[in-house]
């Protein structure tokens, strides 16, 4: 039977390092466990003009964090997410209550689209919602999508 010297070479680096241990190592893998007392809970909002978020133009976009507290790039971080915890993250509810039952708007259909996108209390999260116009928008929003 005939070696190469590469080949004898190759396996005795190998056995030599299983030996000694160099170059070696046992791969631990990451503990699947939480790492933090809170579930993540950080959204991409968006606003945009248009009938559905696929088509529509971007016109601001912020992040809201809520967990472990409030931050992010949303001007007013504690009270949206105090919105989106009182409907336990169902964007739906927030949408369907009237917040300001004084405001009056037009029924001009200059349609504006809102997402949020990302993960709440540790559930994924993806969720559109078409506005007739930015005043309604703003009648039924509350804070979370005042920015």
């Amino acid at each position: 039977m005939r070696y190469g010297i590469k080949t004898l070479g190759a396996a005795a680096a190998v056995a030599l390092g299983c030996v000694t241990g160099i170059g070696g190592g046992v791969a631990h893998a990451d503990s699947t466990e939480a790492k933090s007392l809170y579930a993540p809970s950080a959204l991409v909002l968006t606003v945009g003009k248009g009938s559905e978020a696929a088509a529509a133009g971007v016109q601001r976009a912020v992040v809201l964090s809520c967990a472990p507290r409030s931050s992010g790039s949303h001007p007013a971080a504690d009270q949206a997410c105090a919105e989106v915890r009182a409907v336990d993250g169902q964007f739906q509810q927030l949408v369907a209550a009237d917040s300001a039952p004084g405001a009056v708007c037009t029924r001009i259909w200059d349609p504006v689209v809102v997402t949020a996108d990302g993960v709440w209390e540790g559930q994924r999260v993806s969720w559109e919602h078409t506005f007739a116009n930015s005043c309604t928008m703003k009648k039924t929003g509350g804070s979370v999508f005042a920015f």
